[in-house]
């Protein structure tokens, strides 16, 4: 029991983000979304190069969960910077 009942709330939506980003981050990639475009389907499916024992190259497009993963860290590092470096607000 804490004297605020809003501690409680706030620790309930910071356990509770991260569990849905992460869900929401894993259907993505499962789903193997990308940023279409008029080559799309034809990127995927048209071999380049072709290896030994059979192992096929292709120039697929770019995975739009390793775009949320990348401009996610991208922000982090940003409001970190803020926060800390200019603000001087201890974590």
């Amino acid at each position: 029991m804490h004297y605020f009942e809003l501690r409680n709330l706030l620790h309930f939506i910071l356990y509770l983000l991260p569990a849905v980003l992460g869900i929401i981050v894993l259907a993505v990639s499962l789903s193997g979304t990308y940023f279409r475009s008029k080559d799309s389907e034809k990127r995927m499916q048209e071999v380049h190069t072709t290896y030994v024992d059979g192992i096929e190259e292709r120039e697929a497009p770019f995975p739009l969960t390793l775009i949320l993963i990348i401009a996610g860290t991208l922000l982090w590092t940003f409001l970190y910077i803020i926060y800390y470096g200019v603000l001087e607000i201890k974590l």
